[in-house]
């Protein structure tokens, strides 16, 4: 049986991923007063006079939405809200098995921008967070622009941020193995869309030298035209030779390969002209833009994957529960650069550096150590 009927088989068995546990015991009418009415009362009222007591009379405080409207699930694209429950609910999973942080699924039967900003504007007092997820861009973007305006919790889109995150630690403890200084790569992204804009944008705040985004347009230059916003904004900062044509015209002699595109469009020709001891981050799933035995065959010093069948694997979970879990307990009312940046280090010194190799740059996502460091790193950076 492969993975896929096993899973499958094992959503049936289990009807769910996730359930609620009462944290008040009921065996007494004593119990039942206390927990319910009429005692329950006496936490509205003070609520009602204070509304941030409902951190402390609530679960509020331990308690993140995990909201998508469908439009972008794991690869599978425009399924809906309700086809994409499983990957919701498999989210809020690892929220509590990595963090202890409680998450709760919720799936917009929308796309339209205006509903889906008003209906979780609507609900956001019942969480101290909301982890926005496969939700497609551009919207996305002006989704979170628009949260993060009105509301006074943390708003993350996981698939921009925690991906950034992640692929930010990962070069760190890269960069350091192949002996290069972070501010002397060229770094080529391939993949424009959210989650390629974002790696984008925070790796430029850790200091890279030089960025070139690669998309269906092919090489992102300050001459052309973008009807795309996103893509408007990023060629003022990246590509500083100005170079165009596509992707093999960009790896050339580039340092690092970052994909998050579609399987098999790199070459092992494309590998061969990156400059020596490059990187390759092929992160397309299931089937990444090169296969890590081809690019080792091309001369690629380190390769990673988002596979678990691979060493590096590169995979958000080493992220948002500890950004959360960190963000949360200092009730911080946004996610900061400084806490991403906070967030990025952490993970990347997991390994301590004497155990960085080639095959060993990142932090297993079972490792459940690093939940606890990126917490702490992220609670510091926004106490500062």
């Amino acid at each position: 049986m492969d993975i896929k009927e096993e899973a499958l088989k094992k959503h049936y068995e289990w009807q769910g991923k996730i359930e609620v546990i009462s944290r008040a015991p009921i065996n007494t009418r004593e119990d039942l007063s206390l927990a319910y009415t009429p005692g329950v009362a006496e936490a509205c009222l003070k609520i009602k006079d204070n509304p941030d007591l409902s951190y402390e009379l609530t679960r509020r405080k331990n308690l993140v939405a995990v909201i998508t409207d469908g439009t972008a699930v794991l690869g599978l694209g425009d399924i809906g809200g309700l086809a994409g429950m499983p990957v919701m609910e498999g989210k809020c999973c690892l929220f509590k098995e990595f963090a202890g942080v409680d998450a709760f699924p919720i799936c917009v039967k929308s796309k339209d921008v205006d509903e889906i900003v008003r209906t979780i504007e609507l609900i956001a007092d019942s969480f101290g967070g909301i982890n926005l997820e496969d939700i497609s861009a551009p919207r996305c973007f002006e989704i979170e622009r628009r949260l993060k305006e009105k509301l006074d919790i943390p708003v993350f889109h996981d698939d921009q941020h925690g991906t950034a995150v992640v692929v930010g630690a990962a070069l760190i403890n890269a960069a350091k193995c192949a002996g290069k200084k972070l501010s002397d790569l060229t770094v080529v992204i391939n993949g424009a869309g959210a989650a390629g804009i974002a790696i984008g944008t925070f790796l430029l705040s850790l200091g890279i030298g030089n960025l070139i985004m690669v998309d269906l347009c092919g090489i992102i230059n300050k001459d052309d035209s973008y009807d795309n916003p996103a893509h408007e904004k990023i060629k003022a900062v990246t590509n500083n030779n100005n170079i165009k044509g596509g992707l093999a015209d960009a790896m050339k002699s580039a340092d690092v390969f970052i994909g998050v595109s579609k399987p098999g469009l790199v070459t092992e020709e494309m590998v061969k002209s990156m400059a020596d001891k490059s990187i390759i981050f092929a992160m397309a799933n299931p089937t990444p833009e090169i296969m890590p035995d081809k690019a080792k065959a091309a001369g690629a010093y380190i390769v990673g994957t988002g596979r678990s069948d691979f060493p590096n694997q590169i995979n958000n979970v080493l992220v948002f529960p500890g950004l959360f879990k960190g963000a949360l307990s200092v009730r911080a009312k946004t996610i900061t650069e400084e806490m991403k940046m906070a967030a990025a280090y952490a993970i990347a010194a997991v390994i301590p550096e004497k155990e960085i190799t080639p095959e060993n740059i990142i932090a297993s996502p079972l490792n459940k150590a690093v939940a606890e460091s990126v917490a702490k790193a992220v609670a510091d950076a926004y106490k500062e």
